[in-house]
């Protein structure tokens, strides 16, 4: 059986031809609308038409706070057009076949947990690292919702004030990572996270240092969530975590403020199995085991 499963970004919308083992028989991309819900809605099923001879149902992977039982859309992230919309029933209305609807980070989290470096565990977190910081909360083997399905909004966090500049997409958003590599540098110069790794791997020690402080918030926080949470294990995903440096430092990082304080559970901390992939995977594992 094959499943149309779509990703939808700020930018574009990745879609595959998966079966129920995760495995891709096509893939593409195209725009994603910027205008109105209906042009987005349209999108959508001209994808249906191209492939509703052959699919199950469709599994979607969007941005925003979503009830995935619902199918149900209070916000859609960038999608300003996306605010307290029945996702599910509008799609039908166009593709009428099975629908599944999941936020972006938590399908990023059940890859991890149906297919991925989460599979034998039974409590872990899952934290990505982008423009933001997406998180997963996965407790007796099921990603966790919340009342408000709020939970694992790790962007949100505050580290200590009350202003933006304070909250964890702030500090180790791609954005936190730049300001430090400007601070380090003297320059208001932008750089790309690709960039500023190169300039580490090939010795810049003021680059290092910079990478060295954006990763020592990063692991405190890992602490304060081990200390809530008390998972088995940590994945971290997004584009920086294919950098072997990065978990270099998360090692040393984490090996120095376990040493030096009185912590009784030291953080297992590991990269996530999917990357680019993820939410495709995640979608269709949601759609595989809805209840």
């Amino acid at each position: 059986m094959k499943y149309l499963v779509l990703d939808v970004g700020g930018s574009s919308i990745k879609y595959a031809l998966m079966d129920e083992q995760a495995q891709i028989y096509e893939r593409g991309s195209t725009p994603t609308p910027q205008d109105t819900l209906e042009h987005f809605i349209e999108t959508i099923g001209q994808l249906y038409d191209d492939y509703k001879g052959g699919i199950e149902g469709i599994a979607l992977s969007m941005p925003g706070i979503i009830d995935p039982q619902k199918g149900y859309c209070f916000t859609g992230g960038a999608l300003s057009y996306i605010r307290d919309i029945p996702m599910k029933e509008k799609l039908q209305q166009r593709c009428p076949c099975p629908i599944t609807i999941g936020n972006d980070a938590k399908c990023a989290g059940a890859a991890e947990l149906g297919f991925g470096n989460l599979q034998d565990v039974e409590d872990g977190v899952v934290i990505v690292l982008g423009t933001a910081v997406g998180g997963c909360v996965i407790h007796q083997g099921e990603v966790q919702y919340g009342k408000h399905f709020f939970g694992g909004e790790f962007s949100m966090i505050f580290s200590h004030g009350i202003d933006g500049e304070d909250f964890w997409w702030a500090t180790n958003g791609i954005l936190g990572l730049l300001k430090r590599v400007q601070k380090r540098l003297s320059t208001q110069q932008e750089y790309t996270g690709i960039e500023i790794f190169e300039m580490a791997n090939q010795g810049h020690l003021e680059v290092q240092k910079a990478i060295k402080d954006f990763v020592t918030i990063l692991v405190k926080r890992i602490y304060s969530l081990q200390c809530v949470l008390d998972p088995e294990k940590f994945v971290i995903g997004g584009g920086i975590s294919a950098q072997p440096l990065l978990f270099e430092y998360i090692q040393q990082v984490n090996d120095e403020i376990f040493e030096n304080n009185d912590y009784y559970v030291k953080p297992v901390i590991e990269p996530c199995y999917y990357r680019n992939d993820a939410n495709l995977v995640g979608a269709l594992y949601q759609f595989l085991n809805q209840k």
